[in-house]
């Protein structure tokens, strides 16, 4: 069964809907709800993992909530960030038990697309050293890159130094959405079927195997189902469920459909 980790960026993303400067600032430190709030919860409902994304332009988890978070949870904290030198430096300060790398678009409601491993090499592989060297504990950092399902990048991953792989479900879930469902509609199967070699692949060069991104409560049993899947990494759909049943409950139903 893999680990569930719950993304509570979109606690965040209320709160500052609601609770911001005019400039687009703040820190959140009295806004509501409180991200940092939500990592009780989502440990009591099950969750394995806490994720959050700082991102550059701060739009929703702040440099205050990541601190908070990474302070109480009792559960491991993983860390998505874009590839650059300011983010790699709050990591090594802010020590997380995971590092997850992802591309950054200012204009993006949400990541649009995977890591280019391949095309950034000597760069990003430079950046994983560093970030492992930084790690709190013995046993060092997880660094993960989320990545399209795709051979080369897979490879890229590995030869860069990344401990996993997470692939990007987006198409997936697009294709999921389309076909309502049905694998023998559409691009479905095709799409399944992408994910599932590129899962072989991971697994064969000896990298960790996750997954995440557009995963929800209809589809994440085709990817939570898939050979040595060790992470799931869903948020939004377990953030817009809890809006009706609870953060903790909304994690525990997620939970059940991973497998548990």
């Amino acid at each position: 069964m893999p680990l569930l980790g719950v993304n509570i960026d979109h606690v965040a993303t209320l709160r500052q809907a609601r609770y911001r400067s005019k400039d687009g600032g703040g820190d959140g430190s009295h806004g509501e709800p409180d991200p940092a709030r939500a990592v009780g919860e989502a440990e009591l409902g099950g969750a394995d993992i806490i994720t959050i994304h700082l991102r550059e332009d701060r739009r929703h988890i702040q440099d205050r909530d990541a601190r908070l978070i990474r302070e109480l949870a009792r559960v491991r904290v993983n860390l998505e960030m874009a590839a650059t030198v300011e983010m790699v430096r709050l990591a090594r300060e802010l020590k997380p038990h995971m590092v997850t790398l992802v591309p950054e678009g200012r204009q993006e409601v949400t990541t649009e697309g995977g890591l280019d491993v391949r095309g950034q090499m000597a760069r990003l592989k430079d950046m994983v050293s560093r970030l492992k060297a930084g790690a709190a504990a013995e046993g060092g950092m997880t660094v993960s890159a989320f990545i399209d399902p795709d051979a080369a990048q897979v490879q890229a991953a590995k030869e860069a130094g990344f401990t996993a792989c997470e692939l990007h479900t987006g198409p997936f879930a697009e294709a999921f959405a389309a076909a309502g469902g049905d694998a023998a509609l559409g691009g479905l199967g095709a799409s399944i079927q992408t994910l599932a070699d590129a899962a072989h692949r991971v697994r064969a060069v000896g990298m960790r195997l996750h997954a995440g991104h557009a995963l929800n409560y209809a589809n994440v049993r085709h990817v939570a189902g898939l050979p040595g899947m060790s992470e799931l990494h869903i948020g939004h759909a377990i953030v817009a469920r809890a809006v009706f049943v609870g953060l903790r409950e909304a994690v525990r139903e997620m939970k059940v459909l991973c497998g548990a």
